[in-house]
Order: structure tokens, then sequence, then C-alpha cells
């Protein structure tokens, strides 16, 4: 097994239940196990259940041909961490992010081959960013052309993996649109376009 990718839902105390909202006539996490499946290049897709949501996880990929891991992501972790050669690749994935480009998914597991210990996605920051103090009011204005949006998979060297969505020191490669977190209607709406859409070996 040289590439793991472990789906989580550790942002919000919410996301396990958001990961269960229907999309096309699936949970969004249905279509997010079977994306990353879909992708050769990963050898097993383990999901981080949410005690509370442990059987509906289960439920939801069910046949898929992952693994579900009632508990914390370092619990899921440490199911696969001996089973894992010193060479492997673990990727982080936001359940919520169930339409990231296959490519993308590549370009992370290769720059991870590559010899960077931590890759992570992203795209360039599109708002103007403003700064304001304890009152509210603007007092400055952030250079975008610096900033960008995270997304996920986060690849790992395994010498380097740690349960962390957001490290700082990461490399970067080119993010997607597609990859947006879906948690509010207008995203939904999306969601449903994208899954609708006749698929093509680059989208998960």
């Amino acid at each position: 097994m040289n590439v793991v990718a472990i789906v989580t839902v550790a942002h919000h105390a919410s996301d396990g239940e958001s990961a269960l909202t229907p999309v096309h006539g699936e949970a969004l996490l249905t279509h997010t196990v079977r994306g990353l499946l879909g992708v050769p290049e990963i050898d097993l897709v383990l999901v981080a259940a949410p005690q509370r949501c442990a059987s509906l996880f289960s439920e939801a990929v069910g046949g898929l041909g992952c693994r579900v891991v009632p508990g914390s992501l370092r619990q899921a972790f440490a199911v696969v961490e001996p089973e894992l050669p010193r060479d492997s690749v673990v990727l982080l994935h936001d359940a919520l992010r169930a339409f990231i480009p296959a490519q993308t998914v590549r370009d992370v597991i290769n720059a991870v081959r590559d010899g960077a210990p931590v890759v992570v996605p992203v795209l360039p920051m599109a708002d103007t960013v403003k700064v304001t103090d304890a009152a509210s009011l603007i007092v400055g204005t952030e250079d975008r052309t610096r900033l960008r949006t995270l997304q996920t998979p986060v690849g790992y060297a395994i010498e380097a993996f740690r349960p962390d969505l957001a490290p700082a020191g990461a490399a970067t490669v080119d993010g997607h649109p597609d990859a947006m977190r879906v948690t509010s209607e207008f995203e939904l709406s999306l969601a449903e376009a994208i899954a609708a859409a006749p698929k093509n070996e680059e989208t998960l």
C-alpha cells in the first residue's frame, strides 16, 4: 500500500450531518468516497466517522470498498499505520469536498512523491480582503496577490503526517473551483449540477 486517503469531517461539529446531505440522490459522503476510489493511485480509502454518525456513514458508503473507522482522525490513522510502508503517501480529505478533479489529487500525490513532505491544493484569492479593528471599522487592505484559499486533499509523506487540514509551511499545487466545501444552499445547487453533469476521467 503506497497511498491511503483518509476522509474526515474534522472542521466543525455539524460536518458529520452535512456529509450525509443528499446530492443527486446520494449522500455527499458517497460522492466523495466513490471519487477517491476512482483514482487509481489510491490504494485504500478510510473514513473517520464521528461516533454519532458511524452507522449512517457505513450505510452511505456500503459496498464501495472503503473502510469506516468510528472515532477521530488519529484513531483512523492508527488503524492503518502499521500496514503502511515508510514511503507511503497519506491524504487527508474533507468529506464535504466531493467533486475535486482527479488530476488535482494526482498532483498532490506526485508532489509528495517528488520530495515535498506536505502538499496542499490552493486557489488564488479573488475577493478584496479588508482588515477591521475591534469596532468593525476598516483599517487596511490585505495584499491578495499572496493570499490563497486552501482545499484538500492535504498530502503527507508518512513521516511528516499530522492530523492537520491547514498546515503551515506546506508546498502548494493548483486547486480547482469544483473542490468547494458544500455547506450552503448555493454550494448545494452547484454540487447538484456537477453531480448531474456527464462525467469524465478528470472529475471525481
